[in-house]
């Protein structure tokens, strides 16, 4: 097992789960263009509940079911891998919010030596 550790920088995208850009929904461009440019990984949240700027709240609850549940896409890089994304990110995100931060990793990765 190998453990680094060091600084980074964490950048998370809430918008609603309708949004589309080029008929595809946002959260997966987004995944796809990170993947594209060699980030190190980006996870999608889905919540279960939750309301933004327009103040509507959309959920999950069976007898209100919202078709714009809020989503969270949360991706962790180096300043250098986020800054690559931002551009995309100004084209795509229409309507949401995006936060970033400097944030400090301790990441564990299994590496057998005896691999090439």
């Amino acid at each position: 097992m190998v453990k680094i550790s060091g600084q980074a920088r964490r950048l998370r995208i809430y918008l609603g789960e309708a949004s589309k850009y080029k008929g595809v929904p946002v959260y997966h461009a987004i995944v796809l263009k990170a993947k594209e440019l060699g980030l190190a990984g980006a996870t999608v949240f889905r919540g279960v509940e939750g309301f933004g700027a327009n103040s509507r709240i959309k959920t999950a609850r069976i007898l209100e079911l919202s078709h714009d549940l809020p989503l969270v896409i949360d991706i962790v890089d180096s300043i250098e891998y986020i800054e690559k994304l931002m551009p995309f990110l100004d084209e795509v995100v229409q309507e949401g919010l995006i936060t970033i931060e400097d944030i400090e990793i301790i990441k564990y990765t299994y590496k057998d030596n005896d691999k090439s």
